[in-house]
Parts: structure tokens; C-alpha cells; sequence
């Protein structure tokens, strides 16, 4: 695959890496050295009503791996002991958890089962113990991790199903790009108002469950192209929760507001895409290009850029907005993340090696994670007091901690948000506070196979760094799936 940019880990020096950075935007900088424990990484912070004692978070990922019944295999309670054993003292949300059957992204996605509640709480609380397992075995010293558990409904990315069985996708509104991707499922209706009411009271239904579970908080998540997103954005829908603003952020505050007051004790976060782009597809040589079929492109999505639909916008005003009455709904911390990874991927999820059903990256990956650090930086600017997670640090590789120390210390983000990277590394938090060196061979290199396997109906992991998922089958499904997509 020719590049047209350097990635992060053929720079041999700090030095050389900050050249790369500030030749694409003199506003970003890194450290020269790693401060470990006596760093800004190491700072503890309230949030939750608890002691954070550092300032790395891990974000929720899927793992495709839970079984039939909404509950966690061995697999399931693998990953979240890693995600203790890195040492985070934030844990968002373990992974997304629906909180209906019907709104699973695929087939093995955990979920509440509303008639069976009490089975639910206790494998949350056996995850929930995982963590806390794996925390101490991490070594790092301090109280434990705040957790919590993200709670979705997928909506048009809805797959509850096993192949062949086709996808039953809840759409939000009439996408002309998005409904072209569904094939004859988008012949199904919207999703109706009522729907959506009785999905907020199964929102409040799974938070209760948590908090029996003893989680700190739940997030509601509003990022990714996910139900309550496509809500924030549906500017084409009728009704009470579509077009205007008002409507729009109307379901999710609702939800907010209910799980308050259901749930006094339990706290809520949100995950936010707070600039959405156009739908990419892949041009004649395989690079990303916005897909635009529409006479108003900006009126579909959340805070697109109506300038240029293909870039987000840098000021993130409706966004903002949001973010505003969230805070005066009890939101306690927002954690910042753009886009979607199955519309465009290349600014949700930077990488090298794109997954096999995706395209090249259109911009150095490098830029697409600075304007996922601005994003921040903006909603720093606008809401100075809010704690704030941040997103896009992987494709950092070996300048991962650098960068981390230099926006943590400045005070432009307050936790380093980690996905692929533990996968790959667990342990990578707990070795940079503890002053060790990295494991180069244990680096997130965004090959995108822990995407490449989902996207052909295997569960995800770092299959090229994890020693457990190299030996499986499924490791050279994978290989085999990637040459076929790159011949």
C-alpha cells in the first residue's frame, strides 16, 4: 500500500515526530521527556462523585463476542480484566451494552434482557469484578477505577440477527447516502415516536440494573451513527423529535432526566460525536471521498460543516449548544469522540491500514487526530469547568504518551482516552505512570483487523499483537479477507 504521509512509528526521535506535527498544525505540540509518575498523567481528579487517581480513561469497546442470551463469554470477561489490568482509573463504560435486544449491532452484543433482570445484574457485577480483578494485578496504587457502563441502542446499524438473516435497521430518518448502504432493508419505516418512547423507559430500566450492579455511572450514548446520534442530526424527520433543534435533542435529554430521577445515586455521562462529516466512500483508487447525494448535505448529520461537508466543523457549534443543556441536565462529564466508524472512519478511527470493507485514509491520519484534539479544545473553551475525555490517541503510537502529557498538562483535556491501544497493550498506562519503557512490539499499529473481523462476523481482537488471538482460525480468515479486499 503506498502512503503519502509517515506514520507515527517510523519517526525515531521526539524530535522528528514533533517536526511531522507542527509541519500539519503549529497549535499542537508534545513533550520532550515522560514525566511518569510525577507528570500531569498521574494527577488525580473528581469525577462521578469519586477520586479518579490518574488521568487515563478506556473507551467502550465491542467485543462481538458476548452469547446469544445478551450475557459475556470468557472472551467478554478477558477483555474488561485487561481494561483493569491497564492501570486507567476511568473506565468508560466497558463496551456498548443495548439496552433492548432488537437494538444490537450484531448478533452477540451484550444486552438487557428485560425478562431476565436479575441474570443481568450479576453478570454486570462479574464484569464489573473483572475490572477490579485486573486493577490489581496492574499494580498502580490508589483507590480503584470509577466505572461505568455504556448503555446504546443501534438504530439503523441494528443486526440482531446471525447471517444470513438480513439486518433490521431503526432508522431515525431518510439518509439518501446511509439508506443506500442497507439494500432492501431500507424498504423498512422509521422508526415511530412511540418506539422511541418505550426505548427510553428500557434506558432506564438498564440504568437501574447498573447501579444495582454497584457501576458509578452509565453513559447515554449519543456518538457514532448510533440511535440517540441519528436523532441529534435528524433534520429531515417529522414530529416530536425531528427538525428543529428543540425536537431533535428532545429523546436523549428525556432519557437523562428519567434515569436522574429513577436512579438519584447513579451518575451520567455522555459520549458525544460532536461534528459529524458526509458518508466517505472509496474513489477509483481506493481513497476516501465524501459521498453527497443531497440538495442540503448539512442537514444530515449532527454539526456538519455546511461549508465543506467533507471536514468538520472546527467550531463545533451545535455541539456546543448541546453540550450546554446536557450540563443543565446533570451531565457530569463529556467524553469527545467525531463522526461515525462505519460512515467515516478515517476521522472517528485513524489509521494506517484501513479495515476491509473501507478505503485509504484522505488526510494524513496525523490530521485526522488533531481535529479530533481540537474538537476538545473547543468544548474546553466553551464549558471551562466540565471534565472532559478525549479521543483519537492510538494512532499515536510511540508519541501516544507524549502528546498525552502535553494536552493533559495544558489543561486543553482532562482524561487520554484509550480503544484499540488496549487491545493490543494493556498495559501501556500502567507502564508510562510507572516510568517504563514501552513495549514497541506490543503497539497498536491500526492494522483494523479488530474491525476487519466484526465486519465478517468474527469477533474482535488485536489478532496481529495478542498472542490469544493468533492462534485462532480466525486469524487467517483475516489474512485471507485482507488480501482478497487489497488484490
Amino acid at each position: 500500500m503506498s502512503r503519502r504521509y509517515t506514520p507515527p512509528g517510523h519517526h525515531r526521535s521526539v524530535e522528528a515526530f514533533r517536526e511531522h506535527l507542527c509541519r500539519l498544525d503549529s497549535a499542537f505540540d508534545c513533550g520532550d521527556e515522560l514525566l511518569g509518575s510525577e507528570g500531569p498523567l498521574a494527577k488525580s481528579l473528581a469525577v462521578f462523585g469519586r477520586e479518579a487517581g490518574n488521568r487515563f480513561a478506556i473507551h467502550p469497546m465491542e467485543g462481538w463476542d458476548g452469547d446469544r442470551d445478551g450475557s459475556p463469554s470468557d472472551l467478554t470477561r478477558r477483555r474488561w480484566r485487561r481494561f483493569g489490568l491497564s492501570g486507567a482509573k476511568l473506565i468508560w463504560g466497558g463496551e456498548a451494552v443495548a439496552v433492548v435486544p432488537e437494538g444490537r449491532a450484531n448478533p452477540n452484543q451484550l444486552f438487557i434482557d428485560g425478562e431476565r433482570l436479575d441474570g443481568c445484574v450479576a453478570w454486570l457485577g462479574d464484569l464489573r469484578r473483572e475490572i477490579l480483578a485486573g486493577h490489581e494485578e496492574s499494580g498502580v496504587s490508589g483507590d480503584r477505577p470509577v466505572i461505568g457502563l455504556q448503555l446504546t441502542h443501534s438504530g439503523r446499524l441494528s443486526r440482531p440477527d446471525p447471517p444470513p438473516a438480513l439486518p433490521r435497521p431503526l432508522r431515525a430518518q431518510v439518509h439518501p447516502v446511509l439508506d443506500g448502504r442497507l439494500g432492501k432493508a431500507a424498504g423498512r419505516p422509521l422508526i415511530s415516536d412511540e418506539q422511541l418512547e418505550e426505548i427510553a423507559g428500557a434506558y432506564v430500566r438498564a440504568a437501574r440494573c447498573a447501579e444495582k450492579a454497584g457501576y458509578d455511572f452509565v453513559d447515554i450514548k449519543c456518538c457514532h451513527g448510533y440511535l440517540l446520534h441519528e436523532l441529534l442530526g435528524a433534520h429531515t424527520r417529522p414530529g416530536r423529535y425531528g427538525g428543529c433543534f428543540e425536537n431533535r435533542v428532545r429523546l436523549p435529554l428525556g432519557i437523562i432526566a428519567a434515569v436522574r430521577t429513577a436512579c438519584p445515586d447513579l451518575a451520567v455521562g455522555v459520549r458525544l460525536s460532536v461534528g459529524d462529516v458526509a458518508p466517505f466512500g472509496a474513489d477509483g483508487a481506493g481513497v476516501g471521498v465524501p459521498e453527497v447525494e443531497s440538495a442540503r448535505p448539512a442537514d444530515l448529520g449532527f454539526g456538519l460543516n455546511s461549508a465543506d461537508v467533507g471536514l468538520p466543523e472546527s467550531t463545533c457549534s451545535e455541539a456546543i449548544r448541546y453540550i450546554g443543556l446536557l450540563v443543565e441536565a446533570g451531565v457530569e462529564v463529556v467524553n469527545v469522540t467525531m463522526g461515525s466508524p462505519y460512515s467515516c472512519p478515517h476521522l472517528s478511527r485513524p489509521f494506517t491500514y484501513p479495515a476491509s470493507d473501507s478505503y485509504l485514509p484522505p488526510e494524513d491520519p496525523l490530521r485526522s487526530v488533531l481535529r479530533q484534539l481540537a474538537a476538545v479544545r473547543a468544548v474546553r473553551a466553551a464549558f471551562p469547568g466540565l471534565p472532559l475525555v478525549g479521543t483519537g490517541y492510538s494512532y499515536l503510537q510511540e508519541w501516544l504518551p507524549y502528546m498525552a502529557e502535553a494536552e493533559v498538562g495544558a489543561g486543553h483535556v482532562d482524561f487520554v482516552g484509550l480503544g484499540r491501544m488496549v487491545l493490543a497493550y494493556p498495559r501501556l498506562p500502567a507502564d508510562v505512570l510507572a516510568g517504563l519503557p514501552l513495549e514497541r512490539r506490543r503497539i497498536c499499529r491500526t492494522f483494523s483487523d479488530c474491525t476487519t473481523g466484526p465486519r465478517n462476523n468474527m469477533v474482535s481482537g488485536c489478532y496481529p499483537l495478542d498472542e490469544h488471538y493468533r492462534r485462532t482460525p480466525e486469524f487467517g480468515r483475516i489474512k485471507e479477507i485482507k488480501k482478497a479486499a487489497a488484490s
